[in-house]
């Protein structure tokens, strides 16, 4: 099978892939905290709890970016292997901490930079080892 090329558009659709699925993340987080605390075990609470949390607009915002992110996904894996998909899609392993921190006020540890570079780091060499196996398949 020849190899599928990284075009510029394919490249454009990833990038905005990565920052759509950020904002899932951002939108369900804020839909979860429209709602006081859910009390695990307390049967009414939890009911109590879904309920305001399905009538938030955030849930519904990301659940409708949830759709487009798929459209664009499947885009994307119809046009390039996933194996190469995946590891250039890995940039929202920094832009969720990064809106945290800003919009959130969540405090992100240097252990958990840490965690994160190293875990960029292992996504680079994976990347970088399926472009050394397109060179060598050619």
């Amino acid at each position: 099978m020849p190899a599928k090329k990284v075009t510029l558009k394919i490249l454009l659709l990833l990038i905005i892939s990565d920052i759509l699925e950020t904002a899932i993340h951002f939108f369900f987080k804020k839909g979860a905290l429209s709602e006081a605390a859910l009390h695990v075990g307390d049967l009414s609470a939890a009911a109590i709890f879904l309920k305001g949390v399905f009538l938030s607009p955030f849930l519904w915002a990301g659940l409708f970016i949830v759709a487009l992110v798929f459209v664009i996904w499947t885009t994307v894996l119809s046009k390039i292997d996933l194996s190469v998909a995946v590891p250039i899609a890995s940039f929202s392993y920094i832009m969720v901490p990064l809106v945290s921190m800003f919009f959130l006020d969540e405090k992100i540890s240097a252990l958990r930079w840490i965690g994160i570079l190293l875990i960029l780091s292992g996504v680079i060499l994976v990347s970088l080892s399926s472009k050394e196996r397109l060179c060598r398949d050619k």
